[in-house]
């Protein structure tokens, strides 16, 4: 059974502006649309919402042609670069704004968690906001006190139930919000990024939470995340999206897998959030010659250059890596404490314990446990070649992606 259909779905918008924001244009659409029965003059114009080139239309399709449907009980994972379009089908789904184009068929009631807040009051407490969703989502006074105690015990803020929400840290915030979204029985449970900002413990205890309500309840979840573990474990399907349209729709490992080969084509990774407090100017992957290359010589040096801007220093603000192999299994993560004015730190790898083959670098721009202050989008791949090494005959992937050589005593 089909729990949402998306049919032809478009989201146009003029860039820096609500509407057209121009007499002209407003008029020109009305008489056209109202008086000459005609579609909307502006739906022909306008190009890909490409945010890293600066194009010569003021408008842009933020989504465009999204056509697939989601059975009941499935995990949806959306997936793609800032700015392919993903909080905003989550945004037209949860009926926060409405499609230029097409229509949107949800059976059941829809539960939204899409940022930081979503639905609350912020002068009303915790518990006062308990019962207003689940009003808004038709429950009764009785079926929601019924699953008060459920949703204070998984969120974890009792002492706090009663205190105002703008008095709530941000991610007591969000473990109230999840909480509420996943108790209240909806029939499509949609949740963005948002989790992200929870610590570790939390993230882990909310996609167990996930799972139990597609599984073991039958209901529908649709889960947008840059962490690609997470996808990888709680989703059966996937939709990749870039610059607003359909890239891939299927599989949710062969989703990942095309997610990466298309955003780590290069060694280098341009910011653009210029006006975060600390940011990604760039990172590369460079040789031993201090050269930009997504290819290694095997025991060559490979270093992660990091160029950081800093507006605001933040106290105890963490670049932190991670390292995958090919099959994106963790290898190791390493943490550097930021001191106020860096901005270029380079991580070399240990590359006589690395075997020839692909690796994936993961950055993160964090306070540890508390937030991240730039997320990079993508992961930045490079290939460690075999030239030839002594180690060459046991360089195969059945066998490891680590070159250690232990020392051998004879009795």
């Amino acid at each position: 059974m089909t729990a949402i259909e998306f049919e032809n779905i478009s989201k146009q918008y003029r860039l820096g502006l609500v509407s057209t924001r121009t007499l002209s244009h407003d008029l020109n659409r009305w008489w056209k649309m109202n008086i000459l029965g005609k579609e909307d003059p502006y739906l022909k114009i306008g190009e890909v919402n490409d945010r890293a080139h600066r194009g010569e239309s003021e408008y842009v399709w933020a989504l465009k042609d999204i056509n697939f449907k989601v059975e009941q009980g499935d995990v949806l994972g959306i997936i793609g670069k800032n700015g392919a379009g993903k909080s905003t089908l989550l945004k037209i789904l949860s009926k926060v704004t409405t499609p230029t184009t097409g229509t949107i068929k949800a059976r059941g009631r829809i539960a939204s968690l899409l940022e930081v807040g979503t639905g609350f009051h912020p002068e009303m407490t915790g518990r006062e906001n308990i019962y207003m969703n689940g009003a808004i989502m038709g429950m009764t006074k009785a079926e929601i006190t019924r699953k008060l105690d459920e949703i204070v015990d998984f969120s974890g803020v009792e002492r706090y139930l009663d205190t105002p929400v703008k008095r709530y840290s941000s991610g007591m915030t969000v473990r109230l919000g999840f909480a509420i979204a996943a108790h209240l029985e909806p029939e499509i449970l949609v949740v963005d990024e948002v989790l992200a900002v929870g610590d570790a413990e939390f993230q882990k205890k909310a996609i167990g939470k996930m799972q139990d309500v597609s599984k073991g309840e039958g209901r529908t979840v649709l889960f947008v995340s840059h962490n690609m573990g997470s996808i990888s474990t709680l989703c059966k399907s996937g939709i990749l999206l870039k610059n607003g349209s359909v890239s891939y729709f299927g599989n949710v490992n062969k989703c990942i897998n095309q997610y990466i080969s298309e955003g780590s084509q290069d060694a280098t990774y341009f910011g653009n959030n210029f006006n975060n407090d600390v940011y990604y100017k760039q990172v590369s992957i460079i040789n031993s010659k201090g050269v930009s290359s997504n290819t290694i010589a095997f025991n060559d040096r490979v270093g992660i250059q990091f160029e950081l801007g800093i507006n605001n220093y933040i106290l105890n603000s963490t670049l932190s890596f991670t390292l995958y192999d090919s099959k994106l299994n963790a290898i190791f993560t390493s943490h550097n404490m930021l001191s106020n004015g860096s901005k270029s730190i380079t991580a070399y790898l240990p590359t006589e314990l690395l075997l020839a083959g692909t690796y994936y670098v993961k950055p993160i721009l964090h306070v540890p446990n508390l937030r991240f202050l730039d997320n990079c989008d993508t992961l930045i791949s490079f290939t460690i070649e075999d030239t030839g090494s002594e180690h060459s005959f046991y360089n195969r992937p059945d066998l490891g992606v680590i070159n250690i050589v232990p020392q051998w005593l004879e009795n």
